[in-house]
Order: C-alpha cells, then sequence, then structure tokens
C-alpha cells in the first residue's frame, strides 16, 4: 500500500496541468492498476495524509499554478486553462481557497502564497500496541434503529450525533437493546454512506441502533440498513471514550491495513458498545470493519 500510494502521488504530478475534473485521471482506473479499490485507495491515502485525495490535488495543482502567475509570462485566462479550468473565476476561487489571495494580488505583489510540498509516504516502525483483532465471516444482517444524516468530525464528540441521541426518550435505549439478535452484539454505532476521503464536514448516516437477522422485520417505526453476507475485521477497544476509538480507527489505517492482506471494501462501519461508565467517560468497544482480501 505504501508503494502503491507513492505511485498515486506521481500520478497526480503527472497530470497536474492539461488534466480535466478534480484529479485530472481516472482514479478507478489507477487503482485497478495498482491491484485494489478506488474505496480503499482513497481511505487510505486520507487517512495517512491527514486530507482527501482531492485537497491534495487542488492544493498542488494551485502551488504549481502560482508560480505560473507569478512569473507572469501568460495571462491569467491561459493559466487557468493550462491547469484544468475553463475560466478565470473558477480558477480565481479555487487559488484563493488555498492561498487566501487572488491571483491578480500575487502577480502584484509576489506571494503570500502557501505551498503543498509533494507528498511522498514512508513506512515506519510502529506497532508497539498490540492491536487486538478477529476476522469474521458473518451472513447478511440488518441493522435497526434511528437514523439522522450528520457532518464527519474526525476528533472529539460529535455534537450531531449527540443531538440526535439525546432526542430520543430514555425507555428506546431499552426497547432497542431488546431486539437485538445477532452480532455484532448489544447497542451499536453504525457510520453508513461514508465519503471514501472522509472529508471532515462531509455527510454520513448515523445509526443507533442494532443488528438482527436478515429475515427479521423491524417494527415500522424503525429505520433499516441492509448489509449483505460479508468478511468483517474486529477491534476490540478499551478506555476513555470517545478518544481511544478513535486513536484506534485511526491506526487501522496506519498500522494494520498496511500490515494484513486485507483491504476496505465499501460497507457500513459499525461500533459495539459493550461496557461502559455512567458517564460514558471510559467504554469497552468493538469497531467493525468490512474487509476482502487485498
Amino acid at each position: 500500500m505504501i508503494t502503491a500510494l507513492n505511485h498515486l502521488v506521481d500520478i497526480v504530478e503527472e497530470n497536474l496541468t492539461g488534466g480535466s475534473g478534480v484529479t485530472g485521471f481516472d482514479v478507478t482506473d489507477v487503482a485497478r492498476t495498482l491491484g485494489t479499490t478506488e474505496y480503499h485507495l482513497r481511505r487510505m491515502f486520507s487517512s495517512l495524509a491527514g486530507m482527501p485525495l482531492s485537497e491534495y490535488v487542488r492544493r498542488r495543482r494551485m502551488s504549481v499554478a502560482a508560480a505560473d502567475v507569478v512569473r507572469g509570462e501568460q495571462d491569467l485566462l491561459s493559466i487557468a486553462v493550462r491547469h484544468g479550468y475553463g475560466s478565470t473565476e473558477a480558477f480565481g476561487r479555487a487559488f484563493r481557497a488555498v492561498h487566501g489571495v487572488s491571483p491578480g494580488e500575487v502577480r502584484r505583489d509576489g506571494g503570500p502564497l502557501r505551498t503543498q510540498p509533494q507528498l511522498r509516504f514512508r513506512l515506519s516502525v510502529e506497532g508497539s500496541e498490540r492491536m487486538d483483532t478477529r476476522i469474521v465471516d458473518h451472513p447478511a444482517f440488518r441493522l435497526t434503529g434511528h437514523a439522522a444524516r450528520v457532518p464527519l468530525i474526525h476528533q472529539g464528540v460529535n455534537p450531531h450525533i449527540q443531538q440526535h441521541l439525546a432526542s430520543l426518550p430514555p425507555q428506546e435505549h431499552a426497547r432497542l437493546k431488546g431486539l437485538a439478535e445477532t452480532e455484532p452484539a448489544g447497542l451499536l454505532a453504525v457510520s453508513a454512506d461514508l465519503d471514501p476521503d472522509r472529508a471532515e464536514g462531509s455527510e454520513l448516516t448515523y445509526l443507533h441502533g442494532v443488528a438482527v437477522l436478515a429475515t427479521t422485520t423491524p417494527p415500522e417505526d424503525l429505520d433499516v440498513i441492509e448489509v449483505p453476507a460479508g468478511r468483517w475485521a474486529v477491534f476490540r477497544v478499551a478506555g476513555p471514550y470517545p478518544q481511544e476509538l478513535q486513536k484506534a480507527w485511526a491506526a487501522t489505517a496506519t498500522e494494520w491495513f498496511p500490515s494484513n492482506p486485507w483491504r476496505l471494501r465499501p460497507g457500513p462501519e459499525i461500533v459495539a458498545v459493550l461496557e461502559r461508565a455512567d458517564d460514558f467517560s471510559t467504554a469497552t468497544c468493538e469497531l467493525w470493519l468490512p474487509i476482502e482480501p487485498s
């Protein structure tokens, strides 16, 4: 995966000018050439680089474009077209989003500029903390409960999820728990319809509920997510909540996937809360990630 990501960075550099679209190349074709999937490639890139692939391309493209603007050898429309934009207005918006100033101001003053260096991924020796993991082949099942669309927040408690949970009456949690029939066990925090880039602020479907058999028809007032049969990596985490869970989620990308012959496949990502303190300051959880052989 490290080699694949570095090859992806090289392809980005080759397509900074003259390309079209967000990246300037077909990410699906690149992933296929590298022996993986677009879903997994985007997820690993965003997890390790700390930004979505599309954002990295935009920053690199505007870093290179800034040099053209400063040199002053071409008009702004020619520079915009060279870097994949159809108008000076679109180019100007992208330029300002990266550098904080307009192309005209940079041409006049020579800056300020916020340059994005070319990324290079390297394997470092980590893994001093053992990851308690099991691989599970699970038949098709259903997730049922109360769903809401919320923005993705990488660090800390998500207030939108908190608000969603607070809107449920206390007795509803007990009712849901009584419906559970299969693993993942207990009350579940389900993230579905995730953006492969995992961009901060991108929307996902959050479901508070339980897992039931594929043949079970849940009550009509509950939302349902159908989950096909497949393989899962299950990570057991204990400690301060949600900090330890978020650390484990990040470590799956930085440590576990690069060290094991699996890759992510599309599907919901599930947190099963097995035990917790009354104030939820600490918890023992299982993180369920859908996987397939790499």
